[in-house]
């Protein structure tokens, strides 16, 4: 059995992206990585921080970011692409620069994978996913946050990233990850282990130069720089009190960037919002209310979350 993992990035270290630490958090289990590193700023050095793991495994597909598909966040799924079509494993282990995997579940990813490779009917695994907010001890339990999503999918022609790449899809035939025809969910398994998704937790002048970056592959170049020149410098994650406290430990991977964390006094842990500012959803009454029902009366059950994907039966 062989796994390869793959992922795509671009100015991921001028964005404060733990992509380095994403990469060493999978390479234990993983006979390959392939990166897609879209040229960036002159001043990112996102391609030297790969480098430096110094891992022979890991290899880098240098690519060009095409203006004409800043559109919808097509160019990640097409970023994605590049980095997959290139792995040769018979699993395929995607993580976002943003996502990292805690070593205790490597063991039970790797059992998981070896388990199935023969049940065909099985196109894909099924993680669980915890997204911080703001800093490393907080995280969001309420709705509007995927609980669930694909990263290990079989090595398959058919299948592609979907929409923005945040899933994958079966596609026959492929034209476009935003296709309105031709594509199916995924048969997938459940895999019991954890993304911890840190794509919201940087300094507030970063968070909000990511979300610019980010709504730009969105929105298109214009749209996004008149948005965004009128919009505050850093971003406001509002009191941190309203979110989940963490009380775990976070991978080891991580232990350098936690310990560099230097924003702790630009945080708001008690209080009200601003009122300057629109409500994240978690602060908007509608998401609160959707939240205590599913936390409180359904035991954690999503009320018409985002589910690309079919469980196989007893998986």
């Amino acid at each position: 059995m062989k796994i390869s993992g793959f992922s795509f990035v671009r100015n991921g270290v001028k964005l404060y992206y733990p992509v380095a630490e994403s990469i060493r958090s999978i390479l234990p289990i993983c006979d390959e990585f392939v990166i897609a590193v879209g040229k960036g700023d002159e001043d990112d050095g996102t391609r030297e921080a790969i480098a430096a793991i110094g891992d022979p495994r890991i290899r880098v597909i240098d690519t060009v970011w095409e203006e004409e598909y800043f559109k919808k966040g097509i160019i990640n799924a097409l970023q994605t692409d590049i980095a997959m079509q290139e792995c040769s494993g018979d699993w395929l282990f995607y993580l976002q620069a943003d996502e990292v995997v805690h070593e205790k579940y490597l063991p039970v990813i790797k059992a998981r994978c070896s388990d199935l490779l023969d049940r065909s009917e099985v196109e894909g695994l099924l993680f669980r996913y915890k997204h911080f907010w703001g800093d490393y001890r907080h995280y969001h339990n309420g709705h509007g946050w995927y609980p669930n999503e694909i990263r290990i999918i079989r090595n398959l022609p058919a299948i592609h990233s979907y929409e923005s790449a945040q899933s994958f899809r079966h596609f026959e035939p492929y034209d476009n990850p935003r296709q309105p025809a031709g594509t199916r969910k995924l048969r997938v398994a459940r895999v019991e282990a954890e993304i911890y998704h840190y794509g919201w937790v940087r300094p507030p002048h970063l968070m909000q130069n990511k979300r610019r970056a980010l709504d730009t592959v969105h929105w298109g170049r214009r749209r996004a720089a008149e948005y965004y020149e009128k919009a505050p410098e850093v971003f406001d994650y509002g009191p941190l009190d309203r979110l989940a406290a963490f009380e775990g430990t976070h991978p080891e991977v991580m232990k350098g960037m936690i310990a560099r964390m230097d924003w702790q006094d630009h945080l708001q842990q008690t209080g009200k919002p601003s009122p300057h500012r629109e409500p994240h959803k978690h602060e908007r009454f509608k998401y609160k209310f959707l939240t205590f029902i599913e936390n409180r009366l359904l035991g954690g059950r999503g009320i018409g979350t985002f589910k690309n994907y079919n469980l196989v039966d007893g998986m």
